[in-house]
């Protein structure tokens, strides 16, 4: 599957930087992207796999195996020797420098800016996601929502298959994974956790009520979710505070990433059994926000949410080139403009609102409120 707007990312970088990072979950094709990059370039390609043991062995003694490398040189899962990363300073400061780095890694780079750091100035970073509607087709929308958007379990050939996949990855995460970032947490606490953590998406999330509930500090709860955070596996959508007059809430909002992980863990298998399910409106609001999210990543930046506690809240609010827009995001067929939305619309002096919901069609519904398929 042609990915162009990523390989025209790692294009922009490398024209910036000497080293690109291309960080995200495992199997959300980074290897792939890799290999998409090599096939394009007319330049020498050296490849190194550090799962590979041959290949580990061979950067045992990194600056002699990389220093007289020219061209593009690929190192895969580098978050598992950070010692490399002086060495690349080392070889990207050399006057007429004959080689450019694409390293890839399973962990944000939170997780390994203390390894980082080094090369402060000469690294670009990337977030690779798994597949988004935008790569898919509009037409495959409910596909993905169902299977998420990780290559073998959106292409698998039936919904059993991606349910498997889906049950073994999480299985693979978290006893073979983790462990290989120095994370020591046993597999069955953190499985726990992850199953509690379902049970919270799209809520705003009380460290202290999560804690009693799991048996543990917030402390210990903390740690465990930057875990899951800096491993690309659930997002905390922090709150936009203005001076407003109103209450308003502090508490950050969770949500898993990925809508097939969220209905593994829920033990959604099928169509059927999810729009049977309770979490029907949460799910679908997790995979729109997802969604939209990467659509507005290159040029919103940061994005928030709001609500105040005496009413009035949004799902999403960024600031974009074209004002300030917020989104509601509703599972039904018949949006319409509620009073917490002109609250919001107020309070905030949004530009423009959008309701979006599972539809195909766009029309308004006040002057600034207008809903919009997810497809539009």
């Amino acid at each position: 599957m042609d990915r162009p707007d990523y390989l025209h990312q790692i294009e922009q970088q490398f024209a910036i930087h000497p080293v690109v990072a291309l960080l995200g979950p495992r199997q959300c094709g980074k290897t792939t992207l890799a290999r998409m990059v090599a096939e394009s370039t007319v330049e020498p390609v050296t490849r190194f796999d550090l799962e590979d043991p041959t290949d580990l062995a061979m950067l045992a003694a990194p600056r002699l195996a990389l220093q007289d490398l020219r061209g593009l040189v690929i190192i895969d899962e580098i978050q598992r020797s950070p010692e490399l990363f002086p060495v690349l300073r080392v070889l990207v400061d050399r006057p007429e420098n004959p080689a450019r780095f694409l390293i890839l890694g399973s962990a944000s780079r939170d997780l390994i800016r203390q390894s980082s750091e080094t090369l402060a100035g000469r690294i670009g970073h990337i977030e690779l996601t798994p597949f988004a509607l935008g790569e898919t087709g509009i037409e495959s929308w409910r596909r993905l929502w169902l299977r998420g958007g990780f290559p073998p379990s959106f292409l698998a050939k039936s919904d059993t298959a991606s349910a498997q996949w889906r049950k073994d990855y999480i299985a693979a995460f978290l006893e073979r994974d983790l462990p290989t970032l120095g994370i020591t947490i046993p597999p069955q606490s953190l499985r726990r956790f992850w199953m509690m953590l379902a049970n919270y998406h799209g809520q705003l999330l009380n460290f202290s009520e999560l804690g009693r509930s799991f048996g543990a500090a917030d402390t210990t709860v903390r740690r465990y979710l930057d875990i899951l955070e800096a491993t690309f596996m659930v997002r905390l959508l922090m709150p936009w505070h203005e001076n407003v007059g109103k209450r308003q809430v502090k508490a950050p909002k969770l949500y898993l990433r990925d809508s097939g992980l969220f209905h593994s863990l829920m033990g959604i298998p099928d169509p059927t059994a999810l729009s049977r399910h309770p979490k029907l409106g949460a799910s679908w609001e997790g995979f729109a926000v997802e969604e939209i999210i990467r659509r507005h990543r290159a040029a919103s930046g940061e994005v928030y949410f709001w609500a105040a506690h005496g009413g009035g809240e949004v799902d999403l609010f960024l600031l974009t080139d074209r004002g300030r827009v917020g989104y509601e995001v509703k599972y039904t067929d018949q949006p319409r403009a509620t009073r917490s939305m002109h609250t919001a619309m107020e309070v905030l002096q949004l530009d423009e609102l959008r309701v979006v919901y599972p539809g195909d069609r766009e029309f308004p519904l006040t002057e600034k409120i207008r809903a919009v398929g997810l497809n539009a």
